[in-house]
């Protein structure tokens, strides 16, 4: 399994911009200055570079209040206990990144709002593992702040959904309606630099008709970036050919109406027949082969789901994310995504007229 020739599933657009529920305008963008990429400065790793800028100060006239531990080793948790802590230096460290981090933040956003694709944007709601931390939502609300007081009319809040959960629970804003006739859950995959993760959403649809109830039923996880050697693509497509063939066996023993369709989200520019453009850099093997095309990969692994032909469909990993807010974003009409990881991923997203 080394190739997919793009032609298993005949007129599937992949990485589209008129999606079921919202034309996406833009995504994938990367921003960049003398100083590189912009998406760099509100990263999880300059985080904790500011929280290690703060430890080096106080280390110079004392003792270190967060300890031996590197700041790049310090997990999310250990962080919020810090900021909530009785010690006033180590709580007043990551204060202190908290506020560094939101003026990034708010920096970032403001480029963002400059460009053609991101103009009127009402809302931006911030994803990724930083979003899911006290710290995370008190630089995100202190950011909020900061673009409302610069006099940008634009509400900044983090994501509603666990990140983690939120990369899979978008897949079911990309299948289109009829897909779900007869089904009550479908595949999701997020595929992601550091690990790939492979879900059954169960959809709730007789409850929630706009998907709103859609939740995670069972998950399986593979991190490939701690492997040694690192796997290559064929290995990590495989695997995650035997996580969804899993999954699959899951559900039928649960009596789940599994629809035959595969949502997945990828890191990159994704091109309408699967390939991946660029951005796909942090993957296992060479993602971005003009002859690459994981959807075709995975069909052939899974041709058939309950006697029915699989579809698999792609797109960005933020857009999949930024797509799972559609439910609470009735009041605006233009908003985007910022997922906050190892890189800055972005989407802006238009809602579509019900008579469209």
């Amino acid at each position: 399994m080394s190739e997919g020739n793009g032609n298993g599933q005949q007129g599937i657009a992949h990485g589209g911009t008129e999606l079921p529920s919202v034309i996406v305008d833009d995504y994938n963008i990367e921003l960049s200055n003398e100083e590189g990429f912009i998406g760099d400065r509100v990263s999880k790793g300059a985080f904790r570079d500011l929280v290690e800028d703060w430890r080096e100060k106080l280390r110079q006239v004392g003792d270190d209040p967060l300890g031996d531990v590197p700041s790049r080793e310090i997990g999310k948790k250990r962080l919020d206990k810090h900021l909530l802590s009785d010690d006033p230096l180590a709580s007043g460290v990551v204060f202190g990144a908290i506020e560094g981090f939101a003026q990034e933040l708010a920096t970032v956003a403001r480029r963002f709002l400059r460009q053609k694709g991101w103009k009127d944007t009402q809302a931006i709601v911030v994803g990724g593992g930083f979003s899911d931390s006290r710290a995370g939502h008190f630089a995100i609300g202190r950011a909020g702040v900061i673009l409302r007081a610069g006099g940008i009319d634009v509400s900044l809040r983090a994501i509603a959904n666990h990140p983690d959960e939120a990369g899979l629970i978008g897949a079911a804003h990309l299948a289109p309606a009829w897909i779900f006739n007869g089904y009550d859950s479908l595949l999701a995959v997020d595929i992601g630099g550091t690990n790939i993760r492979a879900g059954v959403l169960v959809t709730n649809r007789k409850r929630a008709p706009d998907l709103s109830r859609t939740e995670v039923w069972r998950s399986d996880l593979w991190r490939h970036r701690d492997e040694d050697p690192q796997p290559s693509r064929e290995e990590a497509v495989k695997r995650l050919a035997r996580m969804l063939k899993g999954l699959i066996r899951r559900a039928e023993r649960s009596r789940l109406k599994l629809a035959p369709f595969i949502g997945v989200g990828c890191p990159g520019l994704i091109e309408s027949d699967g390939s991946i453009a660029r951005g796909g850099q942090n993957l296992p093997g060479n993602w971005e082969s003009s002859r690459f095309h994981l959807p075709s990969l995975l069909s052939e692994a899974i041709p058939e789901i309950g006697g029915h032909e699989t579809m698999v469909l792609m797109h960005n990993d933020a857009v999949v994310q930024g797509l799972s807010e559609i439910p609470r974003m009735g009041d605006y009409e233009r908003w985007g995504v910022l997922t906050v990881g190892t890189g800055l991923g972005n989407a802006r997203f238009t809602a579509r007229r019900r008579e469209e």
